[in-house]
């Protein structure tokens, strides 16, 4: 069995994604073979090498993936300091240990992906994929094509960051409000909430339709479902089998003596 990084093996395992894995080991949580270990470049043999977090033995499951719809008043993380609810709760009958690929404000209902595949969790949470996310906006008042152009070419949010362009179509006018598909590539915090502030028009209302082209059609909030094979293998194709290839271009380019932004757009 070919040797691997210990923060592979914990996110295989289920336990925390990748990134969270190195700050488990940095703190000291971590130990191989009953010694800790804070070292992010420790490798073992994931079948004979005794890995522990917390004292709790690391086991590897097998990966699963489901999609789930989110309902507004619930936390996307595993806990809540203040007790809210999260999506923790509504996967109790899931058996392995499942987190989320990303996250959705407390208010915001919709597609939340669910899985225990760090590989595909950091694909497809890193900014250079560009991952299409599409949602469901209510604006209060109505949206004029000016305010429709900002949405669409970059909008100077509070902090001076200007959004990348998106593709933004009205659906709807009804009752003094307008409904707006946005397609984000990209997920700063509360963005939309941020780009509706910053052309004058308050978001109302917020769903995630779709996450990397994965819908919640037929699922009602708080409902989940496994992904389909087809959804799968698009997922791998489409955002996985890309960043395995950054990632062999980056160890090349490292190796050669050049820095490389992991994060950076091309």
């Amino acid at each position: 069995m070919a040797l691997e990084r210990v923060q592979k093996v914990i996110a295989r395992a289920g336990i925390a994604s990748r990134r969270a894995a190195e700050d488990l080991i940095t703190a000291g949580r971590v130990r191989v073979n009953g010694k800790i270990i804070t070292r992010l470049g420790t490798k073992v043999d994931p079948i004979r090498d005794k890995v522990e977090v917390d004292g709790r033995r690391v086991v590897s499951e097998k990966p699963v993936y489901y999609i789930l719809h989110k309902p507004r008043a619930v936390m996307s993380t595993m806990s809540d300091p203040e007790d809210r609810k999260t999506v923790k709760e509504l996967l109790r009958r899931v058996k392995e240990r499942v987190y989320p690929v990303g996250r959705l404000d407390f208010n915001t209902s919709g597609a939340l992906l669910m899985t225990n595949d760090g590989e595909l969790t950091e694909a497809l949470l890193r900014p250079a994929m560009s991952v299409p996310k599409l949602y469901a906006v209510k604006f209060a008042g109505d949206i004029n094509e000016d305010e429709l152009s900002l949405l669409r070419n970059g909008v100077t949010l509070d902090d001076g960051y200007v959004t990348r362009p998106t593709d933004a179509r009205v659906q709807r006018v009804e009752d003094g409000h307008t409904w707006v598909h946005i397609t984000l590539r990209e997920g700063k915090n509360r963005q939309i909430i941020r780009m509706g502030e910053a052309i004058g028009n308050r978001v109302m209302r917020l769903v995630r339709m779709s996450f990397a082209g994965i819908k919640t059609e037929g699922l009602r909030p708080g409902q989940y479902r496994p992904l389909k094979q087809r959804e799968l293998e698009r997922l791998k194709k489409n955002f996985v089998t890309p960043y395995r290839r950054r990632k062999a271009n980056a160890a090349r380019t490292e190796a050669e003596g050049f820095d490389y932004d992991d994060d950076a757009d091309y």
